[in-house]
């Protein structure tokens, strides 16, 4: 086994242990990635050319973009995690991603 076999092998084993997944688990969840990502590249710029008109300034254009995207990524990575069977783990992460992000608007922090 080269070096750069070994060095691959060694991250997924790291990302199986770290989360709790089996190497099946692994690839579906980096299907429901590919798949969530390649759904929002494809659907995305429909959705800001619709919301707004065709001589918006470039800059306005991705803000729209990012704001309406990135949650729109959110649901639908957990929904492809969900039909692919790991929806628990997507739910997991989108709960910690919400608390890390709710962390500087709540009271005493």
């Amino acid at each position: 086994m080269g070096q750069a076999a070994a060095s691959r092998s060694g991250f997924y084993a790291r990302l199986k242990q770290r989360w709790g997944v089996s190497g099946w688990g692994l690839v579906v969840i980096c299907v429901a990635f590919a798949l969530a990502g390649s759904t929002v590249l494809k659907i995305g710029p429909p959705i800001v050319n619709f919301i707004l008109p065709d001589d918006a300034p470039r800059w306005l254009w991705w803000t729209v973009k990012i704001i309406l995207i990135v949650p729109l990524y959110e649901v639908i990575l957990v929904t492809y995690g969900t039909i692919l069977g790991q929806g628990r783990f997507f739910r997991d992460k989108q709960r910690r991603l919400l608390r890390l992000l709710a962390r500087p608007f709540r009271r005493g922090a």
